[in-house]
């Protein structure tokens, strides 16, 4: 049994974990910086890359405390290396690499997003490749066929703006505070989706592409209109962003060739209302419908030792202790650039 520590910081959750290649997670702690960000509406970078540099050793200590270990006991240390505020990814990729020096343990670069890929695989043995995967987070939304490990294949990516983010965007709007996306959720639930008009962007088109700044300006028109309740809004939000989902999704299936399961990760797949409407997609196309655990849909290290046990377990060697840290690294960098997506492509 080989045992991987995960450091995560790529954003606002400060993480560290301890995860054995048969699945057992053996410790985790995750330090939210919700309180540091509510009051600008949004993550500060340089207030990220703070927290994490305060709390990232004393959590490490702590999580070798709680899983009654030493370092001496870990076989390689896991950190993300990107995509992410680049702040952040530098200091939890600099401790990954102290702790691997000090240790003369083997250091693994995870892609951030490799992490959210293989994370239902984590919680589910029997997942098998390949699956299409639906990623969704506050600064990532894909559609990639996952052959493998570091075997993906981008079939959909947004033009603009990730679920996510029009998702927070959407809550800031209504005045609904930080994070967002459960406080969406929540106030959808007594809304009416049909009671306001609004886009489905893409809607119907051959790639399978996603575009939501055109439903964030609407949700804005409609906000400042003042004729429509807050509830109802965010119903319709909710409700239009599904429906592209499903659109998007259906198409990248089609394209995706033969697949064992529908998977979705990242953030917004705990979103329950989004969860159900997929559910109901692969069952109608005759797949498995895999979902990880709600503690994995949000950013945390398990999935990123899970992600090093995953390339261990492939044969891939280790990084050197001088690899970069990244802001942007696609998981298929040989797809083509997407008209109009610039950079988020």
């Amino acid at each position: 049994m080989k045992i991987v520590m995960g450091i995560e910081s790529s954003c606002d959750e400060t993480a560290v974990a301890l995860v054995t290649d048969d699945r057992q997670v053996l410790a985790q702690r995750i330090a939210s910086q919700d309180d540091e960000h509510r009051p600008f509406g949004g993550v500060v970078p340089e207030i990220a890359a703070r927290a994490h540099a305060d709390r990232l050793a004393p959590m490490v200590r702590a999580v070798l405390d709680d899983a009654g270990l030493t370092l001496d006991a870990v076989d390689a240390i896991a950190a993300t290396a990107g995509p992410g505020l680049i702040g952040g990814v530098m200091v939890g990729l600099v401790t990954g690499k102290a702790l691997a020096m000090a240790s003369g343990k083997p250091l693994l670069a995870v892609n951030h997003l490799e992490g959210h890929a293989l994370s239902p695989r984590l919680a589910d043995a029997s997942l098998a490749y390949p699956y299409l995967l639906l990623l969704v987070s506050g600064g990532h939304c894909q559609l990639l066929k996952v052959t493998g490990v570091g075997q993906y294949t981008r079939l959909g990516t947004t033009i603009d703006d990730a679920l996510g983010e029009a998702f927070d965007k959407t809550a800031k709007i209504l005045g609904l505070g930080y994070p967002g996306g459960p406080a969406v959720e929540r106030l959808a639930a007594q809304g009416n989706p049909k009671a306001v008009p609004l886009p489905r962007p893409l809607l119907g088109t051959a790639e399978p592409h996603f575009s939501f700044a055109g439903l964030k300006s609407a949700v804005l028109r409609a906000h400042e209109a003042g004729v429509h309740a807050p509830a109802d809004i965010a119903a319709g939000f909710q409700q239009a962003a599904i429906d592209c989902v499903i659109d998007r999704t259906r198409r990248a299936l089609a394209a995706a060739g033969e697949v064992g399961a529908l998977v979705v990760a990242g953030g917004v797949a705990a979103n329950k209302a989004v969860r159900a409407a997929l559910e109901d997609l692969a069952a109608a196309h005759g797949l498995r419908f895999v979902a990880p655990p709600l503690a994995l849909c949000t950013d945390n290290a398990a999935m990123i030792a899970w992600a090093g046990c995953e390339k261990l377990a492939a044969g891939h060697a280790p990084d050197p202790l001088d690899v970069a840290a990244r802001p942007r690294w696609p998981l298929d960098p040989a797809a083509e650039a997407v008209r109009g997506a610039g950079v988020k492509a």
